[in-house]
């Protein structure tokens, strides 16, 4: 059997990229071998049919995704978290690109705990064995950007300690850059220039709100008090002596996973349907009355007790939404409940999803979409735990007529909170749950007819 020390000698060797110039040498790799594969991959096609070089193509794709998600899981940092947020926004890239990056949405291995300790010091001025009662050597959550261990205060209080890896906030604009090439080297940035920039700024700005811990802390607080009277919405407090810009210490609040609540008797359908309504209203007044979400959806992010109540952990990806495109969504949403198609229409022009010097879609395009989505926001009881939707939509997608392609394009204002919207559906699905939910949508976006 393995010691701790090989162990961590081995975790060592698998993560060295902590340093500017080595994640430019292991990104420039990577960048080399994907050229490479793509220009082979071209003259290959030279000579094969137009059916033969579309599935030569989709195993190019699925060849690179494999490839750049076996390294991005390795160096950790901005190039893994964009992998994580591009694997969630499938409109991005090719079906067969994001479902290999789909591996990254898992827990990753964790650094050794030498280089956690050594972050703690340089942040907090002492080892953690002097701050701390106890602290977990191991991880119980290991992440993009930072690994969280259990530790006891020395008052008694049992708490999480979040610690930045090292190196990865020096590295953003060097492992952004190198992603954006590699994208563009694959052909799977179809996008103009200036949407590409928009989106690639929009990650940046959220990555490095994530970096630093102690804005983390003012948006811990910030939502602790938007929450305070609604019951069963648990946040941890923070730990202010010992949180830093790159150490985060919070109150521990246990709960159960998802997968948990999905096989538990614990959780029967009442209290499934309960828990997923729940999570419909508590992003639906975020995004309303708060303009501000919780937008990283990953299933490590929540946990949920018997008594109905939802914990809701790490808020270092927070999206700040501006009062028009508050007014935007709640047009969108009262025009698809009235069927007003050129509502929905002048809408989406205004949100920069639908291009102005694009085709206008015939109606009947845009009742095939309400036809689909309303359902699940309709007064009837929604099956989400059986829910096609997801199948349905990338069926529907897939047969865009071709004289409409380029009347839409990924819009970066909307990336953040199509991401919540799409990661909390698959919640409400693991969870099995069958609920109306157009009271709540109402709830925010005022009555329709």
């Amino acid at each position: 059997m393995a010691s701790k020390d090989d162990n961590d000698k081995k975790n060592d060797k698998r993560f060295t990229a902590t340093t500017p110039a080595r994640r430019f040498m292991k990104l420039a790799g990577m960048s080399t071998s994907i050229a490479t594969r793509v220009a082979t991959s071209s003259a290959k096609s030279l000579f094969l049919s137009e059916e033969q070089r579309e599935k030569e193509r989709q195993k190019m794709l699925a060849k690179i995704g494999a490839e750049v998600a076996e390294t991005l899981g390795e160096m950790k940092g901005a190039v893994m978290k964009v992998g994580q947020i591009a694997s969630q926004v499938k409109d991005l890239l090719p079906e067969e690109f994001a479902k290999a990056l789909e591996k990254l949405q898992k827990e990753s291995p964790p650094m050794p705990f030498r280089v956690i300790r050594k972050q703690i010091i340089d942040e907090l001025g002492a080892p953690p064995y002097e701050l701390f009662r106890e602290m977990d050597e191991q991880p119980f959550a290991a992440a993009s950007i930072g690994q969280v261990h259990r530790a006891v205060l020395p008052d008694g209080r049992e708490v999480v300690v979040k610690v930045q890896y090292p190196g990865v906030e020096e590295s953003i604009e060097s492992d952004l850059r190198h992603l954006r090439r590699i994208f563009r080297l694959a052909g799977l940035l179809k996008l103009d220039e200036q949407v590409i920039d928009e989106v690639f700024n929009e990650i940046k700005a959220r990555l490095r709100d994530e970096l630093d811990y102690q804005k983390e802390a003012e948006n811990l607080r910030a939502f602790r008090a938007f929450h305070a009277e609604d019951h069963g919405i648990v946040i941890p407090e923070v730990v202010e002596e010992f949180t830093s810009r790159r150490v985060l210490t919070l109150t521990r609040e246990s709960g159960d996973t998802l997968d948990t609540v999905a096989s538990s008797p614990q959780y029967d359908q009442a209290l499934r349907n309960e828990l997923g309504r729940r999570v419909f209203d508590i992003f639906g007044k975020q995004i309303f009355v708060h303009h501000a979400v919780h937008c990283d959806p990953h299933p490590g992010n929540f946990a949920f007790r018997p008594d109905g109540s939802i914990i809701i952990y790490d808020f270092g990806a927070v999206k700040r939404l501006t009062p028009g495109d508050i007014a935007i969504y709640r047009r969108i949403m009262q025009a698809a409940y009235n069927t007003d198609f050129d509502g929905i229409e002048a809408a989406l022009i205004d949100l920069g999803v639908r291009r102005p010097d694009g085709p206008r879609p015939e109606d009947s395009f845009y009742r095939r979409w309400m036809e689909l989505f309303l359902p699940a926001f309709s007064d009837q009881p929604f099956d989400f735990g059986n829910s096609r939707l997801h199948i349905e939509a990338f069926k529907q997608a897939r047969a865009t007529p071709l004289r409409y392609l380029d009347s839409f394009q990924p819009a970066a204002r909307t990336m953040l909170v199509n991401r919540v919207i799409t990661g909390h559906y698959w919640t409400l699905m693991k969870l099995g749950t069958v609920a109306s939910t157009r009271d709540l949508v109402e709830k925010y976006t005022g009555p329709t007819a």
